[in-house]
């Protein structure tokens, strides 16, 4: 039986904490570290299913990988150092790990084979397949889905790729395997997709330039070498507490040592236009990443018109986001988010749905949706289609509901998220976990 939520109404929340390590920044820093030269360390690793998923892939393809807690020592092979796997990589729900291994497996010598969960062998690849094809390599889909079938012994050649989506994960397939490939490797159009591997991939010495238009140059040859990461907290995770924060947090909440990278701040700006009371205190860098300590108050929010621009810089944050626009006074309108129908689940969907099983007045479009808010929440029962952040944004709408939210098939929490559970209690929301 799938685990549950069970929450109750009139929770308040405050205090201070931490959130778990970037999940961006994990993958990144176990697959650059494995093919890199020399011994990496990274400190605040998120020990999740999604990176376990991907660091026991490395681990199949020969690389040495040691975890205690949130510490995690990452030996290098090298560029041209990983071996066949004894079977197909399962990444289990990690679309991150699907594509961007096949970035780094386009260019091996050996066949590999990726697959997943029910979930992610629905999630469009051909994005992905596509470029990569552009290059010299040979991945083949099933119907534009994994399994993603990787033939080895490929001689790629850089390309010039325009990306017909914002996507960093296909912008970080293609650079990935720009490594392998003969001259140079340019892509354009990436937007404000957010650009972790371009600051991993430049701390680790390889030629990566970015000139002034956002356009992306990466010079096979030099690097990668190994070095010491700390992950900062996950922003992406914050996000439900700023949510919570805005709508129960009277005397504060302080999230301490989050991420900031400037192309994943969508989810502030769009709650600060919405009137969240939100600053960032003890900045600092950590490597190449900006960090800082969120401090968030309850707020009065109002709805607003989210520009289609910064969608991208917000994808993963929009549960949350649709749960403070019900609380909102007004009207939200959110358009030019059509990505979320292709995530763990039909983010929009699934999301509307459930604010009006909440008792929500709720509009769905085919880009996105409008949202009546201002009106308390009756409480209810939710699915969440398994999909991590819709049951935890969930979580947080109990704190405008006038009775419990029980959320159904939140097994996947731990995707992302592991202790989710304990810590929003710490914070002060009446969750209970339960079984069906």
């Amino acid at each position: 039986m799938s685990e549950a939520y069970l929450v109750k109404p009139g929770g308040r929340l405050g205090g201070r904490m931490t959130v778990p390590g970037d999940k961006s920044i994990s993958h990144r820093a176990l697959l650059l570290g494995a093919i890199a030269s020399g011994t990496s360390e990274v400190e605040g690793f998120l020990a999740s299913e999604d990176c376990l998923a991907t660091m026991a892939a490395l681990r199949a393809m020969g690389v040495g990988i040691e975890r205690g807690g949130n510490r995690v020592v990452v030996h290098g092979v090298g560029l041209h150092g990983l071996r066949p796997a004894p079977g197909p990589l399962d990444l289990g729900n990690s679309g991150t790990a699907i594509r961007l291994l096949a970035g780094v497996l386009a260019g091996q010598p050996f066949d590999s084979e990726l697959v997943g969960d029910a979930s992610l062998m629905r999630r469009p690849m051909a994005r992905v397949a596509a470029p990569l094809n552009a290059m010299g390599a040979r991945v083949d889909t099933h119907e534009g889905c994994p399994p993603l079938r990787i033939r080895g012994g490929q001689q790629l050649q850089g390309i010039d790729y325009t990306l017909p989506v914002a996507s960093a994960q296909v912008k970080s397939a293609v650079l990935l395997a720009g490594l392998y490939a003969e001259g140079i490797t340019t892509v354009r159009g990436s937007g404000a997709s957010r650009d972790h591997t371009e600051r991993m991939l430049m701390s680790m010495g390889v030629d990566l330039v970015v000139d002034e238009h956002g356009v992306i140059r990466l010079t096979p040859g030099a690097g990668p070498e190994a070095m010491d990461i700390r992950v900062p907290g996950d922003l992406s995770s914050a996000a439900f507490f700023l949510v919570g924060g805005c709508l129960a947090a009277d005397d504060g909440l302080i999230i301490e040592g989050v991420g900031l990278n400037p192309t994943r701040l969508g989810v502030i700006g769009i709650l600060e236009a919405m009137g969240a009371d939100i600053t960032v205190e003890n900045r600092r860098m950590e490597g190449r990443e900006p960090v800082g300590d969120l401090r968030v108050r309850r707020s009065s929010l109002k709805g607003i018109d989210i520009p289609p621009a910064v969608v991208p810089l917000a994808i993963d944050e929009f549960p949350a986001l649709f749960v403070a626009a019900a609380a909102a006074s007004g009207e939200t309108r959110v358009t030019g988010a059509e990505e979320l129908r292709h995530k763990e689940s039909d983010r929009i969907a699934v999301m509307v749905a459930g604010l009006r099983a909440l008792g929500g007045e709720v509009e769905e479009r085919p880009d996105g949706a409008i949202i009546h808010g201002g009106a308390r929440l009756a409480g209810g029962t939710i699915d969440s289609h398994g999909d991590h952040r819709v049951a935890m944004s969930f979580a947080m709408a109990a704190l405008i509901s006038d009775g419990p939210v029980a959320i159904h098939d939140t097994d996947n929490v731990a995707t992302s998220f592991p202790g989710f559970a304990g810590l929003a209690r710490a914070a002060g929301l009446d969750l209970e976990v339960t079984a069906p």
